[in-house]
């Protein structure tokens, strides 16, 4: 039961306050938006009666509203956990991060209609450019493909963390401030290679560009680990998608934005979720990225070129600088669940979605062995990686079995192939096409795989 003592830091009474009145002479929903509102933006005065109102009142469709609040308001949260287990019947939770766990766990619990435009109000606060993503017919339930009361804010605006739109490139002659051990993005399309440090990529988390006359933006979920390549060019649109960093986060992973439309897009799936473009039926295809040292991707593709300092921001571009702190800890910065029965949050998995499914393989498979000749669902694939570089790439291989190393096989039949960015490429001319895969936090590719992806078992 919510008592007096829930709310230590207040005044033990509480005068009449607009909502009591406001609920004796308004419709429901002016009342419950009035009293998630006062819950956020309230006097301690406002936040008791609010409190006090949704307590007596007693339904689940305002836990969304409270978990909102608990993040928000600096005003009693234990009074607000106090309210929360009441309306829930769980008793057992505290503080936002947790409750958070249960709101995605418990999609059945459907927030009062009012909830939109408190959160949506909330969110216009913080910065009135995310009106662009926030139109309230987008928010319509039906209209959304994940759930508002699961949108998180980042902790940054619209923008506030900057895209590269064609930014400034070097030879590799000239990149004299990365280290031999720096990890790179590493793209090749046509024979035009690109090395994208993640020290820099991490300040920027998005670049569009065009590569061997393909244009491609590559998304990267700094929290879940995940650096994905698209194709944003799309049939029956006349201009390729350009893309920036919406500010909102769904379950510890971006929404980016396309600047067409300005609909949120899932950057784990490269699909729309929030928006005009929810209905298009359009997925972004997936291009080969590999992550390797500067050092050996150098070393495979000599003419490469690598993203220059000068990128029109001022950042610390330093090695090891960007989310120091958060790579280096086991921890999520937000809230997401995940199934750790075979693999911790924050391992690293190598995924592919293609041929009608998906499928990871554990990083660390690839620590006693760099070849591993596997498959998935109709098609065999070989695997060629480094587990301490972070080193992953993946090609078809019909009915041939290889060994070797990250840079020359040797197939069942006796033949020498080479490996490129592109393809296997044989002695006697034959090629294996590359299959497009990224690395990815365990968690990530739980999170928005789970059953339908298959997970790589060691013999």
């Amino acid at each position: 039961m919510l008592t007096r003592r829930h709310f230590s830091a207040l005044s033990a009474s509480a005068a009449l306050t607009p909502i009591t009145a406001l609920a004796q002479t308004s419709d429901e929903f002016d009342t419950l938006f009035r009293a998630q509102y006062d819950l956020i933006y309230g006097s301690p005065s406002d936040f008791i009666a609010a409190l006090e109102f949704i307590h007596t009142r007693g339904n689940p469709d305002m836990a969304a509203g409270l978990i909102t609040a608990l993040r928000f308001t600096p005003i009693s949260p234990d009074a607000i956990d106090a309210a929360l287990q009441h309306v829930t019947g769980d008793p057992d939770r505290r503080g936002w991060f947790d409750w958070m766990l249960w709101q995605e766990a418990n999609p059945q619990v459907i927030p009062h209609p009012s909830f939109v435009e408190v959160k949506r109000t909330l969110f216009l606060q913080i910065d009135p450019n995310f009106s662009a993503f926030l139109r309230p017919e987008y928010l319509e339930r039906d209209r959304m493909r994940i759930r508002f009361e699961e949108i998180t804010w980042g902790g940054v605006r619209k923008d506030g963390i900057p895209s590269l739109d064609n930014p400034d490139l070097i030879t590799a002659a000239e990149a004299d401030y990365m280290r031999p051990d720096d990890l790179v993005f590493g793209v090749s399309i046509n024979g035009d290679a690109r090395a994208y440090p993640l020290r820099i990529m991490g300040w920027h988390e998005m670049f569009n560009e065009v590569i061997g006359g393909v244009p491609v933006a590559l998304a990267y979920c700094t929290l879940c680990g995940a650096g994905i390549l698209f194709e944003t060019e799309v049939e029956a649109r006349a201009e390729p998608f350009v893309f920036g960093s919406s500010g909102f986060l769904y379950r510890s992973n971006k929404l980016m934005f396309d600047r067409a439309t300005h609909s949120l897009w899932n950057q784990f799936t490269g699909e729309p979720v929030v928006g005009p473009l929810v209905d298009s039926g359009i997925r972004l295809r997936e291009r080969p990225v590999v992550i390797d040292t500067w050092e050996a991707w150098r070393a495979a593709n000599p003419e490469t070129q690598i993203l220059s300092l000068n990128t029109g921001y001022s950042r610390n571009y330093g090695s090891g600088v960007v989310y120091r702190d958060y790579f280096a800890s086991d921890d999520l910065m937000f809230p997401t669940l995940v199934d750790q029965s075979e693999h911790l949050q924050k391992d690293y998995v190598f995924g592919i979605r293609q041929f009608g499914g998906a499928k990871a393989w554990p990083l660390d498979a690839f620590a006693d062995q760099m070849v591993l000749n596997d498959g998935m669902l109709d098609t065999s694939l070989v695997l060629i990686g480094e587990a301490d570089r972070r080193s992953v790439r993946a090609y078809e291989r019909g009915d041939l079995t290889f060994s070797g190393d990250t840079e020359t096989l040797t197939s069942n039949d006796g033949m020498t192939w080479r490996v490129t960015e592109d393809a296997l490429e044989a002695q006697d001319g034959r090629s294996l096409p590359r299959v497009a895969g990224h690395i990815a936090y365990w968690f990530a590719w739980n999170g928005y795989l789970g059953a339908e992806s298959e997970l790589y078992a060691r013999d």
